[in-house]
């Protein structure tokens, strides 16, 4: 089947591209874009991947479901186009940033200039359909999803993952601890951030720091 991404993850995923629980996921999610609005646009559903390389995933951050309002997705986790307005995780991260590194606060959502320096902005699912949040949850995505978490685990060592809120923290049991670190904390998001879970948890610094320790170029967050 031919998939859409960065030929460097084909050897660790193509066995997954063959099964049918992937060939079912292929079907329902063109079925969908086909008679509904989705989001991301098509050619972007593998952005995550194709603008960070298997070879050079130093840092992967784990998203539950893309946006779903117009304009938003681009295929990152937290991500959006230049020039959207930042949804409210996004307005934590940045400001977590703001106060653990004492880098101003971004005029840009888009996070595309982290994945081009090795990190993977995975979502578990990557489509939706607009304005139904988890519509495309449970369809095959997050098995295949696991299976990225896996490979990176498996055939990697070193990466920091950052796990934010319970969903992403159900993760660790796909991670090798022996080769990889893991950093978790709450959610950015509103909810938890204002209970306290997110802000101080300093995982920028921490995270720059694990990939100095193993002679890694820090990412300019």
């Amino acid at each position: 089947m031919n998939v859409n991404i960065h030929e460097s993850w084909k050897p660790y995923l193509e066995t997954e591209f063959d099964k049918p629980y992937f060939k079912d996921l292929i079907s329902f999610v063109k079925a969908e874009y086909r008679s509904h609005t989705c989001f991301p646009p098509g050619n972007q559903i593998f952005n995550a991947f194709n603008h960070c390389h298997f070879d050079d995933v130093k840092v992967v951050i784990i998203g539950q479901d893309p946006y779903h309002d117009v304009g938003q997705a681009n295929g990152l986790c937290f991500s959006v186009n230049d020039d959207i307005k930042h949804p409210p995780s996004l307005v934590n991260i940045f400001k977590e940033i703001e106060t653990d590194l004492k880098i101003p606060y971004p005029k840009s959502g888009n996070l595309m200039r982290w994945a081009d320096q090795g990190v993977l902005l995975l979502n578990a699912t990557l489509t939706v359909r607009a304005h139904q949040a988890g519509s495309h949850q449970k369809k095959g995505w997050e098995l295949f999803t696991d299976a990225v978490i896996k490979a990176i685990s498996d055939n990697k060592e070193n990466t920091v993952f950052l796990l934010w809120g319970g969903y992403a923290k159900q993760k660790q049991k796909l991670i090798n601890i022996k080769k990889h670190n893991i950093l978790t904390s709450g959610h950015p998001s509103p909810l938890s951030a204002n209970r306290g879970y997110w802000f101080g948890n300093k995982h920028f610094n921490k995270a720059n720091s694990l990939l100095e320790q193993v002679f890694l170029t820090p990412v300019q967050w």
